[in-house]
């Protein structure tokens, strides 16, 4: 059985200033904490069948395939050659304009768990709530280096730095 979680954040960041990292599709360890590199691997950089490996700080990798795409609002992606107990996982990233210098960043992930009954438990109860802070982190990293320029890193900056940024 399916899962599904999705995290949204509104910032004081123009969907077209988003767009053009979020758009980039082989730089995700400029905002996201966890990957320490994610170049493409494949002759196409960006659209569907566009590919990249995000290594993560922790050594371990994954595999992400943009299976939709539109260009200046987001994209899907197939995620596939990973470690976790998983049978299948898709992802979304996309931004969504309020108005000249505010959008909604926008993240969603849906997946099925190895192990029956038990891998439905621990993906309702375990991995859902895990990923929707993941994906917390990976959205306010977004924003913060969309704001400043900076790399990101390991770990994000501290709450007052952020107060400017994130409107909820």
């Amino acid at each position: 059985m399916a899962h599904h979680t999705e995290k949204t954040i509104r910032v004081n960041i123009s969907a077209t200033e988003i767009w053009q990292v979020l758009g980039d599709f082989s730089s995700v360890e400029k905002f996201a904490t966890t990957i320490k590199s994610s170049p493409i691997v494949n002759d196409i950089n960006s659209g569907v069948g566009a590919k990249r490996l995000c290594t993560f700080n922790d050594g371990s990798s994954l595999v992400e395939e943009i299976t939709e795409f539109h260009d200046g609002q987001g994209y899907r992606m197939e995620l596939s050659e990973f470690s976790l107990p998983l049978k299948s996982m898709h992802a979304e990233m996309s931004v969504k304009e309020i108005d000249a210098n505010s959008s909604v960043l926008y993240m969603s992930s849906d997946f099925i768990v190895k192990g029956g009954p038990f891998g439905w438990l621990m993906g309702h109860f375990i991995m859902r709530p895990v990923m929707k802070g993941v994906f917390k982190k990976l959205l306010t990293g977004l924003a913060y280096h969309c704001e400043t320029g900076k790399l990101v890193g390991e770990k994000l900056p501290p709450g007052e730095e952020m107060n400017n940024v994130i409107l909820n």
